[in-house]
């Protein structure tokens, strides 16, 4: 029987490439967790890794998926070009085919995979500590998101999930807010603590139900205020579902929607007297 994630001996390495660690591990561990969905999601176009580091995750992916994602294409893009060659390596050494881009995030490949990506993983160096910062060059705001969440609402297709590794300090109630106004949903698949930090995996996919009731606010708008915060209310609720999260996530999830839902009651008010 084929191993389903790849396997740590015959992983690559190079000394400026970032090795598999707790956050490699616990993202192939949620991509394990949600296997049975990602097999009855059948991704049929491309598969692709952001930030492929030694290549443990995009292989593993790859593996996870075997025969039922033949004809699947795999991507990885690093900056790093040692990261690339470490992924070529790794991924060789377990007989995945994966097609390596040397470039930051995905520049140069919007045209080519735009609206095509149906899984992406996204491990991003979130957290200046000195051996990240041996490998990246420089440290990283709270992950980059302005960044990579774009580049990843451009790329996914209509049915495509995102994968995303986030720490606590990258504030995961706003990333996922953020995706909530491009018209993403959102949860936790896993969380794990570290002695060094907080993890969630959280997984992003199109929630095509808040695009249609956006498109009815101008037929009903009575009742849009209502409708909207029930939806985002359902959504921040999601985030702290299983695995349990800590104390911490909790309060940080129930500030932001307190404050989210009077800006929100606010700003439609004065859009309905408008309108009125």
């Amino acid at each position: 029987m084929s191993p389903q994630t790849a396997q740590i001996h015959l992983v690559s390495s190079h000394p400026q490439v970032y090795e598999p660690s707790d956050d490699s591990f616990a993202l192939v561990d949620a991509l394990l967790a949600d296997r049975a969905n990602l097999l009855e999601h059948h991704p049929t176009v491309v598969c692709m890794e952001v930030g492929c580091g030694s290549g443990y995750v995009i292989t593993s992916l790859a593996l996870m998926l075997a025969q039922e994602g033949s004809g699947v294409d795999y991507f990885a893009t690093d900056i790093n070009p040692n990261a690339v060659r470490v992924t070529q390596e790794t991924s060789e050494a377990h007989g995945v085919h994966v097609e390596l881009i040397c470039t930051d995030i995905a520049s140069g490949l919007n045209s080519r995979l735009e609206g095509l990506v149906d899984v992406m993983v996204v491990n991003p160096p979130y957290v200046p500590t000195p051996k990240r910062l041996a490998v990246i060059g420089k440290p990283r705001l709270g992950l980059e998101g302005s960044m990579i969440l774009p580049v990843a609402d451009k790329l996914l297709s209509k049915k495509g999930w995102m994968y995303l590794v986030t720490i606590t300090e990258n504030n995961p109630s706003q990333i996922c807010l953020q995706m909530r106004k491009k018209g993403y949903a959102a949860r936790i698949v896993l969380q794990r603590s570290t002695e060094e930090e907080s993890l969630h995996i959280i997984k992003f996919w199109r929630d095509y139900d808040s695009e249609v009731e956006t498109a009815e606010v101008g037929s009903t708008n009575k009742t849009f205020p209502t409708r909207v915060v029930d939806s985002l209310l359902s959504q921040l609720s999601r985030l702290a579902c299983d695995p349990t999260p800590s104390n911490a996530w909790r309060l940080m999830v129930e500030s932001t929607r307190n404050k989210t839902m009077e800006e929100h009651f606010k700003k439609q008010e004065s859009r309905l007297q408008e309108l009125l």
